[in-house]
């Protein structure tokens, strides 16, 4: 096992949530490494809008994997990359598709189910596993289901729900289970009962804070789309402005500095 692969292991070991705030490419990564983030995690939305295309399952998987070799370049901490439904339906294919991410430098992935049958998960999960352990590496795997992001069932049902796939796929060899959209306490502290892999949630309207939801067993925090889409509403507005104005004055308000951007990148 690799010391990056190891050291993200036991960063999901600890009492408060792992957190991470997601990257879109290189630069955002290293920005955040420089803040102090353990791990660097993408979001599949904001690379996917960096690079023109719509989130959700459209983004070629040549662009996702020259993406994480960029980010990975830049980076000291372990990286872990979004890779959405795995670019594929058949389950031999996506964990070729894993192993090409592993040789760019990621340690970890995050796959998802979506509207496809659980079923499909487990075997795509199963196989990257085994396509791993034949290759002499090691990936964390987290299993997403979007069972409460997608309304996949009645609300009464959705705990119940989640848990029937993530046994499904613990059994497969996930190593961690990541349910966005899941947010009250009383359904957190049900899934951490008896799921049995370290929990991730996603940053969402009325979520506790990371202290509070690593007393109720989450190990994982991610902010998701969340600060790309709040960059995103702040450049539309800084040209918007700048295109009806022509006034240089907002450039200057709450901006990093040319030194301190360029400091970041210098040496590596």
């Amino acid at each position: 096992m690799s010391s990056l692969a190891n050291t993200f292991r036991q960063l999901h070991t600890a009492s408060e949530p792992l957190r991470l705030p997601n990257a879109w490419d290189a630069g955002s990564a290293r920005l955040f490494e420089s803040l102090g983030a353990k791990a660097i995690a993408t979001t599949s939305a904001g690379v996917a809008w960096a690079n023109g295309y719509p989130d959700g399952r459209t983004m070629p998987v040549d662009t996702a994997v020259q993406v994480a070799a960029s980010v990975a370049r830049v980076l000291h901490v372990p990286l872990t990359v979004d890779i959405e439904n795995g670019y594929a339906d058949e389950p031999a294919a996506v964990a070729r598709t894993v192993l090409r991410f592993m040789e760019v430098g990621v340690v970890g992935i995050n796959i998802e189910d979506g509207r496809d049958a659980p079923e499909l998960l487990a075997a795509k999960i199963e196989a990257i596993k085994n396509a791993a352990a034949g290759a002499g590496v090691d990936i964390f795997v987290n299993a997403r289901t979007d069972v409460y992001l997608g309304s996949l069932v009645e609300d009464d049902k959705r705990v119940g729900e989640v848990l029937q796939r993530a046994a499904r796929y613990r059994s497969a060899g996930a190593d961690g289970l990541f349910v966005p959209g899941l947010s009250a306490p009383a359904d957190i502290k049900a899934v951490v009962a008896a799921v049995g892999l370290p929990l991730n949630v996603m940053a969402w309207p009325g979520l506790s804070d990371a202290s509070a939801l690593g007393q109720l067993g989450v190990r994982r925090l991610s902010a998701g789309s969340g600060i790309p889409q709040v960059l995103w509403g702040h450049a539309a507005r800084l040209a918007q402005d700048f295109l009806e104005t022509g006034s240089s004055t907002p450039m200057g308000r709450d901006a990093m500095s040319y030194a301190h951007l360029q400091a970041l990148f210098v040496g590596i």
